[in-house]
């Protein structure tokens, strides 16, 4: 039976089990749009390309599947390319679908057209223009497999108008894909290797990265962290792949990760880094990096081995499949932790925690943004999905809320994309619409995709907005506070809509806190209300985020705020 290009592409999706499209429509994909009018997928208009991408991304993030979004030629196409670059970055799994003019206009500067493949190759992990109709089921599935396969990443599939107006048999039946990725299986003699160094090992120390809960592997790493005693930190991304709240757990290291799992990392004699990419913001200075450890590094992708830390023994596979097999391997060979052996580094760990714990000052009648942080997790017990923009309010919460399931932060790491927060809780809520799911922002960042609130309004999508208004572009700010002479060019933000005021003109519960006392109650009745809310907490203004390490220190030079330099 013959089909039409827009049908196929439904069909397609509904046949890769998509229950939402995050899109905006225009006239390079209004054929597929009068075709979702007579579907029954579910389709979110947002207010900005940008807030598609970002909102996909969020529900791609919370759900491990992979989120789906569509959007026009042209400047509808570029509009996704902040958002794209994103996902790519923090390597999440989505198939973009852009309209493009007909083939026959390609190349000729038609009106809204532009090469959207050829600008998105560099930020996506694939991309695709259909040139006929005839291999358009193949592209899609392909796209789909590509996203979520090995270390998944974003897919861009480029829609000229005439190849979805086009006619052509489909059967699902016919549909072969290509296999894109190649499979590691890491041989014996490795997990043999890993045995002698934790036999060798004193101070040994798990380091968690947002692999591990892309490969879905918390599970594996609670257990051989618990089973064998080992203590845990973890990379921004890796927040929540480790419960948060477990005595084994010593916070996020990095720039502005505590003081114990920094000196943790640079004193310990075995690091086994699992799914994370050593990303400049977490090692500080190379050199300096775990100086004393051997470093066996767990990673799907080959390219991240040895890419900015040279490391002993390089494990390439599946985190999840390689924790299974490492387990199973000790226990064969009757790896028996004796605890005692341990007792020196528990011991010097509980020291480093004594002497700098993470803490903050909340007195007098101003807010400090960990107490509202503090409040909120307090409040949901922790059983809340988190969605952050980026600054401040972004390190805060992952220092001050503790994490205890993966996929509960969600986060723009390898991009700090201001204005991510907003959208991206409009896509998780849509997952999980019987959940907390609240936004961290700083005022800066949410005012980049403010619009969005206008999207939530509509669909009555319950998000919250927990804004930490400090009037400043808060993390530059700081910058210039510390290694500026205190010259704020440009980064007063005081200068603002009222945010009440600008929530109830979109529709929205708009609250507000201005001294420490009203912060649990303003809590309280944010997240009462089956509708969305933004809380806009009057906080510090010239709050810094401690500790921090300074550019080109090493991760055991920590700036304390008050205190001085420690190491």
């Amino acid at each position: 039976m013959k089909l039409k290009g827009t049908e196929i592409l439904l069909k397609v999706l509904e046949e890769e089990k998509v229950d939402i499209i995050f899109g905006y429509p225009g006239g390079a994909v209004l054929d597929i749009y009068d075709q979702l009018y007579k579907s029954n997928l579910k389709h979110i208009l947002v207010r900005h390309e940008q807030g598609a991408v970002h909102a996909a991304d969020g529900y791609a993030r919370a759900t491990g599947k992979v989120g789906v979004c569509l959007v026009t030629s042209g400047p509808g196409a570029t509009n996704t390319v902040t958002g794209i670059a994103t996902a790519n970055m923090d390597s999440i799994p989505l198939v973009v679908f852009t309209g493009q003019v007909p083939t026959g206009l390609i190349g000729n500067d038609a009106f809204q057209e532009c090469d959207i493949t050829g600008i998105t190759r560099p930020c996506t992990k694939h991309n695709f223009l259909v040139r006929n109709v005839e291999e358009l089921a193949q592209t899609i599935k392909e796209a789909f497999h590509i996203a979520r396969s090995g270390r998944p990443g974003p897919v861009l599939v480029d829609l000229p108008k005439n190849v979805m107006a086009g006619q052509t048999d489909y059967d699902p039946a016919n549909v072969k894909i290509r296999n894109h990725e190649v499979s590691y299986k890491p041989a014996p003699k490795k997990m043999a290797t890993v045995l002698g160094m934790l036999q060798s090992a004193r101070k040994p120390l798990i380091m968690t990265g947002g692999g591990v809960i892309l490969g879905g592997a918390s599970e594996e790493l609670t257990e051989l962290a618990r089973r064998y005693e080992i203590p845990v930190t973890g990379t921004l991304m890796g927040l929540g792949s480790f419960a948060g709240n477990d005595p084994l757990w010593l916070g996020m290291l990095g720039m502005h990760g505590t003081y114990y799992a920094n000196m943790a990392v640079s004193h310990c004699d075995l690091l086994l880094a699992i799914g994370v990419r050593f990303d400049d913001r977490v090692t500080g200075t190379i050199d300096t990096f775990a100086p004393n450890a051997k470093i066996v590094h767990i990673d799907i992708d080959p390219s991240s081995i040895n890419k900015n830390v040279t490391v002993d023994l390089p494990i390439i596979g599946d985190t999840k499949a390689v924790l299974r097999d490492l387990l199973r391997f000790l226990e064969e060979h009757h790896y028996d932790q004796d605890a005692s052996s341990r007792g020196e580094w528990f011991s010097e760990i509980a020291e480093w925690r004594e002497k700098v714990p993470l803490t903050y000052c909340q007195n007098g009648e101003v807010i400090k943004p960990q107490y509202v942080i503090e409040t909120l997790y307090r409040i949901t017990g922790g059983d809340a999905l988190i969605t952050t923009e980026v600054g401040q309010n972004q390190m805060w919460t992952a220092q001050f809320f503790k994490f205890a399931k993966p996929n509960s932060f969600i986060s723009s790491g390898g991009l700090g994309t201001m204005g991510f927060g907003l959208p991206a809780a409009i896509g998780v809520k849509c997952a999980f619409p019987d959940r907390h799911v609240v936004d961290i922002a700083g005022d800066g960042s949410i005012q980049m995709n403010i619009q969005e609130l206008a999207t939530a309004a509509q669909y009555n999508i319950a998000v919250k907005v927990v804004l930490l208004n400090n009037g400043f572009l808060g993390m530059v700010r700081q910058w210039q506070e510390l290694f500026y002479e205190k010259r704020y060019s440009f980064t007063d933000m005081s200068y603002a809509p009222d945010f009440v005021k600008l929530a109830e003109a979109f529709g929205i519960i708009g609250l507000r806190a201005t001294k420490p006392a009203e912060v649990e109650s303003v809590l309280k009745q944010g997240l009462s209300i089956n509708r969305p809310v933004l809380m806009d907490f009057r906080v510090s203004r010239e709050e810094c985020v401690y500790p921090m390490v300074h550019p080109g220190e090493s991760i055991s030079q920590m700036a304390l705020g008050s205190r001085e330099m420690i190491n």
